[in-house]
């Protein structure tokens, strides 16, 4: 008890010595909320409730809308227009009466006078191809846009509608109660868009060498809006970026096209007997159990008979589709088309693609092949794929999704060339857009409101299926490395995670790449890979055929886990914070007899010496002015100590110090909060790798350090040495400091070799 005793008293004594040198007490200070890093989220977050619960799954009174569509569809091929009806049969599954619906019309942001046009700013080059410029000053604008003919009831009696740029409400008759239905039917037409020239969603591809197209068609048709507990109605109007808000529904949909276009689309084909010749009907039966090599159905060959002769009769294709959030189609004489059965779980799933001759040789290798690989990855990491198709439609610049089909871009060169950025860049987006089957398709966010829920999500489980593809997969996103461009660049063209996706200046790195990353650094470095594959798998089914939200998430994440982690979402979903943790310094200390001079000018102040304290060990700093080379060469300069160990050496069990006594201290410039990650080299060459929890931090942002004592001399020391935070400045992260050349400095150095 004396050791103890004496030991408090000093440190009392110095501690008191510290606050009596303040000449002049403190002004009275304001305070502050609380600003903690690792404050709970509950101001962020709305309030659970009977419809979403505090742990992140749907609750109770969780509710729905159901939509189902029947629909005829012609496309008129010589005049590039979409004709259609459509059967809408509303079910009101919410608790609310409702006095009228939304529908979403998308085509309408291609109307000349459509105010999306001109959303953002444009202005004249300082130099322009003279062609280029005499085409642009001098061309018609496309105009687009649905054309309504009429909006009925059931009994065929007109109700009135009102159109607000990209949607429309239909005032209902009587207000449609809980439970009830509603059952209402819309015709309209409208000018297909050529898509290679807008880059858009939607449209067709000309190919005038043999004077035909090919037609990847969504967004076609009047779609009711959501509403729900969240939004109530999801009517932010459509501006392009902000992608769709969409409810679950069974469709019915026929398709007349030129009697000899191939096609795919949502849904599983209702009559193949109708539209397919016999050979094409028996590679067809054939690649339905077939699971080493994909079937060509239509090879080039056939395809580019096809493009040359043109048949001009029509036949009409009909899909049946069980519990899709939305529909599109794909179509052309131009198409060759493979398929392959794969097993996902213990059903069969056909994998399929869709692409003209100048796909290949690159599509026909991989394509297939790839929706098959995706499907397998993605299935292992969230649930068990429950379509029965999915399928890879070749599109010359596009990337887009929908339920079990989408359109993926990469192109050879025309003699059938490529290089490994279109070869990758291929496989990518396709990976990317099938995984799109899982993320809104099935678990089935708000892309109007929250682009990375989908984008974000899709991205991370893509990054895991390429580097499961090959070895060595040149993912562009999802590494840590990747993102610390745009982390670090300027904060005036930045949007935190958590933004809408039609006021964000860089939506790539903001919706895709910064939440895949963060995704990646929590599975691999916070969490672990078994704590964070069952809370995501958690998520993925508890929200299957649902409306999440991102409270919904981040909820689940903690929830399945019991990992902490409202300080990473505010980090990296609210905030344009970065990660920068650095060493500040390292201070080696030696045992001695009597204390440093900061100790022992303390206790002269009080008139008393340093012998008052004899069961004291003191540690003197290599850098302070008390340190001498006598305490180097003495490894234990305390006969204290030494008499300490002498006495105890029976409970010791022949326990000896360490050699070396170390001080680091930490510092942490950027503004989120994450584990310390440290290499220490040793002077005989051996590594050790070190995590500091994240904790560290709670009280102390700005500084930590810590104590730390081995046999071995350190050499070295690395602050996330595999770059596993993307920390953002490298100059800080290691002791002693090094040199990190400029990009400039590499190139020049190049230039010379």
């Amino acid at each position: 008890m004396k050791s103890n005793f004496l030991f408090f008293s000093f440190a009392f004594i110095f501690s008191g010595l510290l606050f009596s040198q303040e000449e002049t007490p403190k002004a009275v200070q304001s305070g502050h909320k609380n600003n903690n890093n690792f404050k709970q989220l509950y101001e962020e977050f709305s309030t659970p409730n009977r419809f979403r619960t505090a742990s992140g799954a749907p609750g109770i009174d969780y509710y729905q809308q159901q939509v189902d569509y029947i629909m005829n569809i012609e496309l008129d091929d010589q005049n590039k227009k979409l004709y259609g009806e459509e059967t809408i049969t509303y079910t009101n599954n919410s608790p609310d009466d409702l006095a009228y619906l939304w529908l979403q019309l998308d085509q309408n942001i291609r109307k000349k006078d459509a105010p999306a046009l001109e959303k953002n700013t444009s202005s004249f080059a300082s130099m322009e191809d003279v062609e280029s410029f005499v085409e642009e000053t001098f061309k018609e604008p496309f105009d687009g846009g649905f054309n309504i003919e009429y909006v009925k009831d059931s009994n065929g009696k007109p109700l009135r509608n009102t159109i607000n740029q990209t949607m429309m409400r239909v005032d209902l008759p009587t207000p449609l109660k809980s439970g009830q239905q509603f059952v209402f039917s819309i015709k309209w037409w409208y000018n297909i868009n050529n898509h290679v020239v807008d880059r858009a969603r939607s449209g067709y591809e000309y190919f005038p060498k043999d004077d035909n197209r090919v037609y990847v068609i969504a967004q076609f048709f009047p779609r009711l809006a959501v509403y729900n507990d969240v939004e109530g109605w999801q009517n932010y109007q459509f501006w392009d970026n902000g992608e769709f808000a969409l409810n679950f529904g069974n469709y019915e949909v026929n398709i007349t096209v030129p009697e000899d276009h191939i096609m795919e689309a949502t849904g599983e084909l209702q009559n193949p007997k109708e539209v397919l010749s016999k050979v094409e009907l028996q590679r067809y039966k054939k690649a339905l159990n077939t699971f080493d090599k994909p079937v060509l159905i239509v090879n080039q060959e056939e395809a580019q008979i096809k493009e040359a002769t043109k048949a001009t009769k029509k036949s009409t294709w009909k899909f049946k589709a069980q519990n899709v959030r939305d529909f599109g189609f794909a179509t052309s004489r131009r198409f060759i088309w493979d398929m392959i059965a794969v097993k996902v779980g213990n059903k069969n799933v056909i994998a399929s693609s869709l692409y003209p001759k100048e796909g290949n040789p690159l599509w026909e290798e991989y394509s297939t092949k790839v929706v098959a690989h995706t499907l397998k990855v993605y299935s292992k990491y969230t649930f068990d794929y429950p379509y029965p198709k999915a399928v890879s439609v070749h599109s010359k610049n596009q990337g887009m999704e929908y339920p079990m089909i989408c359109w993926n871009h990469g192109r050879p060169n025309e003699d059938g060339t490529y290089s490994d950025k279109v070869k990758y860049g291929m496989i990518s987006v396709i990976i990317h857009e099938v995984g799109h089957n899982y993320f809104p398709m099935i678990v089935n966010s708000d892309e109007r409101q929250w682009g990375w829920m989908d984008e974000g999500l899709d991205t991370f489980v893509q990054y895991l299926t390429e580097q499961e593809f090959e070895p060595n997969y040149p993912s562009r996103r999802g590494d840590p490395s990747k993102v610390i461009r745009y982390m670090s660049g300027d904060q005036d063209f930045i949007s935190p995670i958590m933004s809408n996706p039609e006021n964000v200046f860089q939506l790539g790195p903001n919706a895709y790449g910064k939440p895949a990353t963060a995704l990646n650094i929590l599975r691999e470095t916070i969490m672990g890979e078994e704590l964070f594959d069952y809370a995501f798998k958690t998520y993925s089914q508890r929200w299957m055929f649902k409306h999440p939200s991102p409270e919904d998430f981040f909820r689940t994440m903690e929830d399945a886990s019991a990992v902490d982690l409202d300080w990473f979402w505010r980090g990296w979903f609210y905030s344009t914070d970065v990660v920068d943790i650095g060493v500040k310094s390292l201070k080696r200390f030696y045992i001695s007899s009597k204390p440093n001079k900061q100790v022992d000018d303390a206790v002269s102040e009080y008139g008393m010496t340093s012998d008052l304290f004899p069961d004291m060990v003191f540690m003197i700093d290599e850098e302070s002015e008390s340190f001498s080379e006598e305490l180097k060469n003495n490894e234990m300069n305390s006969e204290v100590l030494k008499n300490y160990l002498e006495e105890n050496k029976a409970t010791l069990s022949g326990k000896t110090l360490p050699k070396y006594y170390y001080e680091i201290e930490f510092e942490k410039p950027g503004g989120i909060v994450m584990p310390i990650i440290v290499e220490y080299s040793y002077v005989d060459g051996t590594k050790e790798q070190v995590t500091y929890p994240v904790q560290v931090w709670r009280k102390n942002p700005q500084s930590v350090t810590k104590r730390i004592t081995s046999n071995k001399e350190i050499v070295k020391v690395v602050i996330d040495p595999k770059a596993k935070t993307a920390d953002v400045n490298l100059s800080n992260n290691s002791w002693p400091k090094e040199e990190i050349k400029s990009d400039f400095d590499k190139f020049k150095e190049a230039v010379k070799g």
